[in-house]
């Protein structure tokens, strides 16, 4: 097996683990944490936190703490309450009928919301895609400069000298 071989049985093995290992990342028991796999609380039910990456979320029950998706919607259905932040990145938030939340706060995302939900605090839109890219693309377009500027002064500076003819 070559060299590529090796780095993609490496990636494979950490993407697996990364999705097999999703709840142990939880604080508590009634945390939930998820990798590309959505999160549904049922009603009766009450968590702590919930957060999903590449997810959606949807409530039925009771959270009590934040709710956080990154590439994913959140749903709170009637009769679902978050206590805590609802946050959105990459993704939409919908608030049926007797919904309640506290805080809301959507980064390139939409809100579809029922007059019947409550929301107890700050509602914060930015909607439109250039949010995803100055949260997440903008830090990666700078270290990427910033390392293709330490490689070109490393060349420049082992660069050997070129004798000049006459």
């Amino acid at each position: 097996m070559g060299i590529r071989g090796s780095l993609i049985c490496i990636v494979l093995c950490l993407l697996l683990v990364a999705a097999l290992s999703g709840p142990a990342f939880a604080d508590s028991p009634r945390d939930r944490t998820q990798f590309g796999h959505d999160v549904s609380v049922a009603p009766g039910e009450e968590v702590t936190e919930v957060t999903c990456f590449g997810c959606s979320v949807r409530i039925r029950g009771k959270v009590s703490g934040d709710v956080t998706t990154f590439g994913g919607n959140i749903l709170v259905e009637d009769q679902g309450e978050v206590g805590g932040d609802t946050t959105a990145f990459g993704g939409s938030v919908r608030l049926d009928n007797g919904a309640k939340v506290n805080e809301l706060t959507i980064f390139a995302g939409r809100l579809r919301r029922d007059p019947g939900a409550m929301v107890g605090g700050d509602v914060t839109t930015f909607t439109g895609t250039i949010w995803l890219f100055l949260i997440f693309g903008l830090p990666f377009a700078i270290l990427g400069g910033l390392i293709a500027l330490i490689v070109w002064l490393i060349r420049r500076v082992t660069r050997p000298a070129v004798p000049l003819s006459a």
